[in-house]
Parts: structure tokens; C-alpha cells; sequence
């Protein structure tokens, strides 16, 4: 039998611009290409995850996409390192090609894979694909890595205009592509998984919405964002396509794209973020966490519109506008003193564009407790965040309706000005330690 290479497709499902399956498909052997429902990752989900609906409606197009070839997707159900035992003992495998993925989790269990191939004299060769500089690529001049957002960025921007970005055509080695096989194929309602429909967003960047996103992104009730969320996540567009038009179009929605790379940079290089502070002294606030304060938050019943509605629309359709996380984020830890895993949880649980380090992010941004440099006594007044971003009221009424009559709409659970205070003084004693 001779010998193929492999391609584990992760987070990049697509055939277009993929830097690890190019390098697979032109090293000369060939390529079977699979994936694995990792069921390590599966456990931590619900039956009905409506994100599970759209992986297993874009494995299926994949693997479409690769018959137009002459080829087809092998899939898998099970955890990674159990797979590539029976892959192995299948096919005769030469080398596994894989782009990284920069996720703790990920790195651990790649190298679990790896040990196992290299017992079976099998290499294992990964690939920087998902972000446009990888987390080693943007460094200061000592070799540490950035911790703030603006010299990071500037850096980003000066290496990306003089190198620009290097595309990974693969079309003159689809020849390579595996024709004989054999396959396997699953699907995740082989195993029990059933999960509920959600309108999805176009993997296509409308640029002519995109084009002035610089003026209406802050504006919940406006279609000003891309959407794009879910597609970068799991990979179904090319991020370098999307940044060399975000250049061409509106360098603030390329800056989003960057601060997207800084959290993914910080992450690799500061993997306590999971589950402890960027800044260690802020593990000692002392969270009130109360569970009432916290359910009411979680249902978009806080008395607070602007961060009920954001909850709402969450819950009923998976996504919550960027400025609306960041005044939901900031009301559950700073009104209400609630830890910011607790809401990091709720959204990951939540989120169709859920990403770990996004996520993680995101929320010491708002918790004051991971690497932004603004002091820790920021905190949105949600009454003034509706007048300057919902000014009509058109995003909240759509999703707090009762707010037209003031019926049945519940009084807030804390007065502002009280938990600004409270939130300052226990911070401060937290960091006074």
C-alpha cells in the first residue's frame, strides 16, 4: 500500500486559500483529507447547540466540495487521539499536515497526536493560518510579547503594509486530492445531537454596508457590522482575503480584525486568561455573585433596557451587537459584582461567533482585569449609552417592547450611581491589599 498524507481539517473549513492542505496537497504524496467531532469539546455543549447545526452543514459542504474533485472527506466521532489510532491502523500515513490552533486545549492535545504519530514514525507538520501574524510573528525589540493593544496594532500595521499578505492557491494540486479512500462518515445526529435552526449570516463581507462602518457600527439598531463572526471562527473564509479588502475599504473594520490577532497573541502567550486575571491583584475583588442579580441579567430583566435588550437578543438569536457586550459585560461585573466568568460562561454557552480568546477578552476588557490600559473605574452608565448609541429607542423597543407602555417592566435592581461607588471602593480595596 502506498503511503498518503493526511490533512485534519479544525478551524478552517474550506478549500480556498488554506495554508496547511496547500502544503499537504504539494508535498508529493497523496492527500486524504478528515475531520474529527472532537467529543472532549462535545461534552461542554448542549444537544440542541444551534453552532453544532452549522458545522455539521458546512462538513457536509466540505465534503461536497471535495466529490466535485474526485475525492471526499473522511469524518470522524471521538476523541482525536483515539481517532488517528484507527486512522493510522487504516491508511498508510506519512505525515499529518494540520494549520494551529493557539488554544491551550488545542496545543495540548496536538501534542498528544504528534507523540503517537512520531511512535508510529509518522510526522506531524502544523501551519499559521487563522490569523494574519501568527502570535511569535509581532514582538517588542526584547523578544517579550505586547500587552497593549496600540503599539501591538502599530507594529501589526507596518509589518502588514510592507510585507502585505501571501495567498495559498491550491487549484493545480487538486490532482492530489485521494481518489480511492476508504472514507468514513458521521454525523452528529448519529450520536444524539439535534440541534435548533438560527439564521445564520452570509460568509460573503457586504462592503457596501462595510465601507461605512467606521459611522454605524456603535448603532445596535442599524445593520452596520459584518456579521462575520461565526465564519472566522470555524473558519469558512479566508482571513486574508477579509483583511486585504478591509484595507482597501475601511481600515476601522481592519482594526477590529487586529484586535481580534491581539487576543489571540495573548492567549498563547499568557494561557492563565482561561480561568484566572490578566492582572493577578484583581483575582482578589471580593465578586458579591449574587444568583437572583445574576438570573435577571441572564433573562433581560435587570430593569436597565439597554443591557435587558442586548440579553434578549442573545438568547433568541446567538448574536449580541459589539457595543451591546461591552455595556452587558461591564453592568454584570461592575453594577452588580457579579465575576466576569460567570458572564464569559453565559455567553460561550451562547454566542453562534463564540471564539475563546474574543470572548476572554472581551470581558476582562470590561471586568478592568485583563491587559487594557485604561484604569479599572471605567464603568458604562447604561442610561447614558442608550442616548448616545439607541437615541430613538429603536433597538430597545424592538427587543423590550413592554418599554413603550412602562408595563409589567420591572423597576432597575440596582440605582447606578450606588453600584458606581460600590464597584470603585471594592476594587480599590482589592488592589490596596
Amino acid at each position: 500500500m502506498s503511503q498518503k498524507n493526511l490533512f485534519w481539517f479544525r478551524r478552517d473549513l474550506r478549500l480556498h486559500d488554506n495554508h496547511g492542505l496547500k502544503q499537504a496537497l504539494q508535498s508529493g504524496k497523496r492527500v486524504h483529507c478528515l475531520f474529527i467531532y472532537d467529543t472532549i469539546l462535545l461534552e461542554e455543549l448542549e444537544e440542541d447547540d444551534p453552532r453544532l447545526g452549522f458545522l455539521d452543514m458546512e462538513i457536509k459542504r466540505l465534503s461536497k466540495s471535495l466529490e466535485k474533485l474526485g475525492s471526499r472527506l473522511s469524518v470522524w466521532y471521538g476523541a482525536p487521539l483515539e481517532v488517528f489510532k484507527k486512522v493510522t491502523a487504516i491508511h498508510h500515513v506519512d505525515t499529518l499536515f494540520l494549520n494551529l490552533d493557539y488554544e491551550p486545549y488545542a496545543i495540548e492535545r496536538d501534542s498528544q497526536v504528534e507523540f503517537f504519530l512520531k511512535s508510529r514514525g509518522i510526522s506531524m507538520k502544523g501551519f499559521d493560518d487563522q490569523v494574519i501574524m501568527p502570535p511569535l510573528t509581532i514582538l517588542k525589540s526584547d523578544g517579550s510579547p505586547y500587552t497593549v493593544f496600540t503599539p501591538y496594532s502599530h507594529r501589526w500595521m507596518g509589518r502588514f503594509e510592507k510585507e502585505g499578505v501571501q495567498n495559498y492557491r491550491a487549484e493545480k494540486y487538486w490532482d492530489q486530492l485521494d481518489t480511492l479512500g476508504p472514507w468514513n462518515f458521521t454525523s452528529l445526529l448519529e450520536h444524539g445531537f439535534n440541534p435548533k435552526e438560527m439564521v445564520l449570516p452570509e460568509r460573503v463581507p457586504d462592503w457596501d454596508r462595510l465601507r461605512d462602518y467606521h459611522q454605524h457600527r456603535n448603532f445596535p439598531a442599524r445593520e452596520g457590522t459584518s456579521r462575520l463572526g461565526i465564519h472566522l471562527r470555524f473558519g469558512t473564509i479566508s482571513i486574508r482575503d477579509l483583511a486585504i479588502e478591509a484595507a482597501q475599504n475601511n481600515k476601522i473594520f481592519l482594526n477590529e480584525l487586529i484586535w481580534r490577532e491581539f487576543y489571540q497573541m495573548i492567549l498563547f502567550h499568557f494561557p492563565h486568561v482561561v480561568t484566572r486575571s490578566f492582572k493577578p491583584q484583581y483575582d482578589r475583588i471580593r465578586w458579591l455573585n449574587n444568583k437572583g442579580h445574576f438570573e435577571a441579567w441572564c433573562n433581560g430583566m435587570t430593569g436597565y433596557p439597554l443591557v435587558d435588550a442586548g440579553m434578549r437578543e442573545l438568547n433568541e438569536t446567538g448574536y449580541m451587537h459589539n457595543r451591546i457586550r461591552m455595556v452587558t459585560a461591564s453592568f454584570l461585573t461592575k453594577h452588580l459584582l457579579i465575576d466576569w466568568r460567570w458572564g464569559e460562561a453565559y455567553f460561550a454557552s451562547k454566542l453562534l461567533d463564540y471564539d475563546l480568546a474574543a470572548n476572554n477578552g472581551g470581558w476582562q476588557w470590561a471586568a478592568g482585569t485583563g491587559c487594557d490600559a485604561a484604569p479599572y473605574f471605567r464603568v458604562f452608565n447604561p442610561a447614558l449609552q442608550q442616548q448616545k448609541f439607541d437615541p430613538s429607542n429603536e433597538y430597545v423597543y424592538r427587543w423590550v417592547p413592554e418599554c413603550r407602555s412602562g408595563n409589567a417592566y420591572p423597576a432597575p435592581i440596582v440605582d447606578h450611581g450606588m453600584a458606581r461607588n460600590r464597584a470603585l471602593s471594592v476594587y480599590r480595596e482589592a488592589l490596596n491589599y
